[in-house]
């Protein structure tokens, strides 16, 4: 039996993306994920407040196989051997380049760098059960009339490409945006925080200058510059010994290299994220391509990752795998950029960045339902019940 040609280890939306790509390309593909879904972790910021249930942020992977052609396999990857040569899955399997696959696409997103106590935290960064486990805190703390919230998000100095502030932002003005709704907001106390003197500044200055105005206006605490040592189980400790009592503490995590990267014979980076060309090829390894959290983003300083870039990422490796010439080989680096719909709860901003210029768009009301209706294309287009637009 001849072997794939391309074997994909990782759903998430880089992953999904690339199975769609290998079969417009006309490639055999096996994509193998530990879920039987795609889930939409920009969508998941409304699950905490009721706007949106758990089910309606997944995206059945059978659907998506059946609708683009790929084959898709339930199983975990517990460990990469020989620099892509050996893939060993959690139910025996052992794959191996040449005999059952040609090409292999690394997709599995990225680790969460840990503090002491982050158990006593909660977020929406990681398992899609947490969402829902939110959304039971916020109601408990609704029934006593009163409480107090803290979201916020951490840094990898490491690599700084791997925050993920944004979602951050939009899940505490979601939070107050509730509140309000219920005529209860003057009950609680809503702090954001940081270890970075200036959250958001990836976005750009007026982004970052935007969201931190946003947060005086409504009323949120801001604790910025503060490092934070260790977490309790209702309390944030900070460096310097000081302490912020909050009932409800939501964390993003910054990202950091996949343990199944370790000891794996791949090339990575200080964080642990896999290094690779600017076509996506993994350094030194020409039949292993390395795309979204599990990459090493190359560009520029303020650059972030995101789910877009990850798509990017993704069409580029595949066509970089489909041709002979490696002197024409697409480079992803100047599709670089940030792009994002911030939502408010009551409206939206949209941020663009790039090597050129960065803007602000504020969008009261529509900007909110702007952000819902890219969701219902987002899952028509993916399973082409809709045309794609071209860079969305």
């Amino acid at each position: 039996m001849a072997p794939i040609q391309v074997l994909i280890l990782g759903g998430g939306i880089g992953g999904v993306e690339a199975a769609i790509e290998a079969r417009r390309h006309h490639l055999e593909t096996l994509l193998i994920s530990d879920r039987e879904y795609l889930w939409i972790y920009p969508l998941s910021i409304w699950i905490p407040t009721g706007e949106r249930s758990k089910e309606t942020v997944k995206l059945p992977l059978f659907k998506l196989a059946q609708r683009h052609g790929f084959q898709w396999k339930m199983d975990e990857v517990v460990a990469i051997q020989e620099a892509g040569a050996k893939v060993q899955l959690k139910s025996g399997l052992i794959l191996e380049q040449g005999r059952d696959y040609e090409q292999l696409v690394l997709a599995l997103g990225s680790g969460k760098t840990q503090m002491e106590g982050q158990s006593n935290t909660y977020s929406l960064c990681g398992k899609p059960s947490e969402a829902d486990q939110i959304q039971e805190k916020l109601k408990t703390l609704v029934q006593k009339g009163q409480g107090s919230i803290a979201v916020g998000f951490g840094g990898n100095p490491k690599d700084p490409s791997a925050v993920r502030g944004g979602p951050a932002f939009e899940l505490i003005f979601n939070i107050d945006t509730w509140l309000r709704r219920k005529k209860i907001r003057d009950q609680f106390q809503l702090t954001f925080f940081a270890p970075m003197a200036d959250p958001g500044i990836r976005m750009g200055k007026q982004a970052a200058t935007r969201s931190e105005n946003l947060l005086s206006q409504k009323g949120i605490q801001k604790l910025f510059g503060k490092k934070i040592l260790r977490f309790e189980s209702e309390s944030i400790v900070f460096e310097d010994q000081s302490r912020w009592e909050s009932q409800l503490i939501l964390f993003f995590a910054a990202g950091t290299g996949s343990k199944v990267y370790q000891n794996s014979g791949l090339p990575l980076n200080e964080s642990g994220f896999i290094r690779t060309e600017p076509s996506c090829q993994v350094v030194g390894s020409p039949h292993v391509w390395a795309i979204g959290d599990s990459a090493a983003l190359l560009g520029p300083e303020w650059k972030a990752k995101q789910g877009h870039i990850a798509e990017v990422m993704a069409k580029t490796a595949i066509h970089n795998m489909s041709i002979k010439d490696v002197q024409v080989h697409q480079s992803y680096v100047s599709q670089v950029n940030i792009v994002c719909v911030m939502d408010v709860g009551n409206g939206a901003a949209l941020i663009y960045r790039d090597d050129h210029r960065g803007w602000v768009l504020t969008l009261p009301i529509i900007g909110h339902w702007l952000k819902k209706a890219w969701g219902i294309y987002f899952r028509l287009s993916k399973l082409k019940w809709i045309p794609r637009l071209s860079g969305f």
